[in-house]
């Protein structure tokens, strides 16, 4: 005899009344049983009854067969095993319930009550082990939360410490009070630098991540040339050609895509040779009713193909040449997951790379949002 509160709760609709009372005359002392002798009665006993942990339904009854039933439950009632009984050697049948159904098990009238208990406790067992399954992806998403807003949280309040040290530093320099024969300014102020940059990008990682999708309307003209203008700063050498082909109006999450192409220009500008004549970065946009085709090219140091495989993952650094932090292409690649994108890149080493992202037009998606 088990504890009542340790019983599976099974729910068994058949319209033979014979075959209720059989069920239960069987199986009463292992399960918590609930019958019924139709679908109707049966969704009735699923609404009352919010734990059901497996459900036994006769494929032939009078005003639905089991595979309709279990659509319905499918979607109303996921959680719950499904098990389906028939007499009948059909194959089409039994093909139907397992497409649409989603049945867990079928068993073959009159039941072998040794056969049924198996598919019972097995079908329990896949229960509990989706129940924890689903606990422990809600747990993870949690945790993960609760680390993001620490990071972000971390972040912003690491920059206010790191603001004062560089005003302390330039305030030294302007009153020339600190005697610095060896650059050891010079040297705290490349590491505040280093760690000021690595907070913005682990800030832009977050939001990234967290920010939810917001589609509007992109010129890329405009952005492109925003974006040229602040890399100008960092290497005013560099020249840039843009070519920007865009007949159609083209919508997509204009934030994200607005940090893809930030960070792939600034890593063209940031890895190019340490001496060359002609440094330059070419950049070509084409729009059509579907996509954008965005290439990033450069004639810098390039990219080792050993490394090609690696470069999308966090903190991996293609070369010792260039003081990287290595994340700027894994936000990048994280990025164009959340909008539909995809990414390749080409690289020789020692001659240059080119990055290529295709970004879906969502204009369709956009327009049907304002008629809502």
């Amino acid at each position: 005899m088990y504890p009542e509160d340790k019983k599976i709760r099974v729910l068994y609709i058949d319209d033979e009344i014979n075959n209720l009372l059989s069920f239960q005359a069987a199986f009463r002392r292992k399960y918590k049983i609930f019958i019924a002798s139709s679908g109707a009665e049966g969704l009735n006993i699923l609404n009352d009854e919010k734990d059901i942990q497996v459900i036994i339904c006769d494929q032939r009854m009078p005003h639905s067969t089991g595979v309709e039933f279990f659509q319905v439950v499918r979607k109303a009632f996921p959680q719950p095993v499904r098990i389906l009984l028939t007499g009948y050697t059909d194959a089409e049948a039994i093909i139907d319930a397992i497409n649409k159904g989603e049945i867990f098990r079928y068993i073959k009238k009159p039941w072998d009550e040794f056969e049924l208990q198996n598919a019972v406790q097995n079908a329990f067992e896949l229960y509990s082990t989706r129940l924890q399954l689903k606990r422990k992806i809600s747990e993870l998403e949690r945790t993960n939360d609760e680390l993001n807003r620490f990071v972000y949280s971390t972040s912003h309040d690491l920059r206010s410490p790191l603001a004062s040290v560089m005003g302390i530093l330039n305030l030294a320099r302007m009153e020339n009070s600190v005697v610095d024969p060896n650059n050891y300014m010079g040297m705290i102020e490349t590491c505040m630098n280093k760690m000021d940059i690595f907070i913005q990008k682990i800030i832009e990682y977050y939001k990234s991540v967290r920010v939810d999708e917001e589609i509007t309307e992109i010129n890329f003209s405009s952005m492109l040339k925003d974006s040229i203008e602040i890399c100008k700063m960092q290497k005013p050498s560099i020249g840039f050609e843009l070519s920007v082909d865009q007949p159609v109006t083209f919508c997509n999450d204009s934030f994200r895509v607005s940090i893809i192409i930030d960070n792939l220009i600034s890593n063209a500008v940031k890895y190019q040779k340490p001496q060359t004549d002609n440094p330059k970065v070419i950049v070509r946009v084409k729009t059509d009713e579907a996509k954008a085709q965005v290439e990033i090219e450069d004639n810098g140091i390039g990219i080792v193909e050993d490394h090609l495989n690696n470069i999308f993952k966090m903190f991996f650094r293609s070369t010792s040449q260039v003081n990287g932090l290595g994340i700027g292409l894994y936000i990048v690649k994280e990025a164009l997951a959340r909008i539909g994108g995809d990414i390749s890149v080409s690289s020789t080493y020692g001659i240059g790379t080119t990055f290529r992202i295709i970004i879906p037009n969502l204009t369709k998606k956009q327009e049907k949002a304002l008629l809502n």
